[in-house]
């Protein structure tokens, strides 16, 4: 395949439940000059950096939906990138409606912190105020950000409505990127022919074994109906054609030395490359 590359990195492979291995779901797409972010849970800066990426090398953040554990480094992305840089260069942020009340309620949260900094800092007071470009966008959209193509599409992660995930194309390339889902028709338009598809998974087998053992066992459960499988990421993938599926947002947390066990359960019904493993896990295709 000719053209030029185009990079993901896993940044953060963990779920809602913290792991000292593992950051919040969080997914890196460099293509052309564009470092474009896929949600932002926690930690995501601190593995940013440790991919090589300082904060102010990322133009745009792309929101799946908006549950807390992809959305909730965020303000750290914005309050880094505003300090780190000699100019005020908003951060874009893109998702799907409701994406503006969240930042705005962040930049309000922050705003004792931006109270200080200009107090102190005359080049940040100079500069102006702290501000964030928001678009909301519904499936079907297409936008350019630089010379990548992204394309909106819908998935199912109900009762969490909306929820989108994204295909990105530069060069030929092809890498698809969904949040939470469960397979729908969105989710198959988006990754079709891909070159790699990015989806978060759980394993319902363990699940259910660790939810017999927890007094939240029931709560546990829940997650089930609106999640994928790893069996259903694998056969989404293989519907579509897909050439490389990585897998991220591990639920339960995948333990050390269980990643063949893991990709066991995709390539049963996959037959192309199963890419798994710990943070800054990474493909270029």
């Amino acid at each position: 395949m000719s053209g030029e590359p185009v990079k993901i990195i896993l940044l953060g492979t963990g779920s809602p439940i913290p792991d000292p291995h593992r950051a919040g779901p969080c997914t890196l797409v460099r293509a052309a000059d564009q470092n474009l972010m896929v949600d932002c849970g926690r930690g995501a800066v601190m593995r940013l950096m440790a991919a090589g990426v300082v904060p102010a090398m990322v133009q745009t953040v792309l929101i799946t939906h908006l549950h807390s554990d992809h959305i909730t480094d965020l303000n750290d992305l914005v309050t880094s990138r505003w300090v780190m840089m000699p100019a005020n260069v908003p951060l874009r942020v893109i998702g799907p409606p409701g994406t503006k009340a969240m930042v705005d309620a962040m930049l309000l949260m922050l705003g004792a912190d931006q109270h200080y900094r200009h107090a102190h800092h005359e080049d940040l007071r100079a500069n102006g105020p702290l501000t964030v470009d928001v678009e909301e966008v519904t499936p079907g959209e297409k936008l350019m950000i630089g010379d990548v193509l992204v394309s909106v599409h819908q998935t199912d992660h109900r009762p969490v409505d909306p929820s989108i995930g994204f295909r990105i194309e530069h060069d030929g390339k092809i890498a698809a990127l969904a949040g939470d889902t469960i397979p729908c028709a969105g989710l198959d338009e988006m990754c079709r022919n891909a070159d790699a598809y990015v989806q978060t998974v759980i394993r319902p087998d363990l699940v259910n074994a660790l939810a017999d053992l927890l007094p939240i066992g029931e709560r546990m459960r829940d997650i089930l109906d609106y999640h994928s499988s790893v069996e259903q990421a694998a056969q989404t993938a293989q519907r579509n054609g897909v050439k490389n599926l990585l897998l991220t947002h591990y639920v339960p947390p995948m333990a050390p030395g269980q990643e063949e066990e893991w990709r066991s359960h995709a390539t049963t019904h996959f037959t192309g490359t199963v890419i798994l493993g710990p943070d800054l896990t990474s493909v270029e295709i």
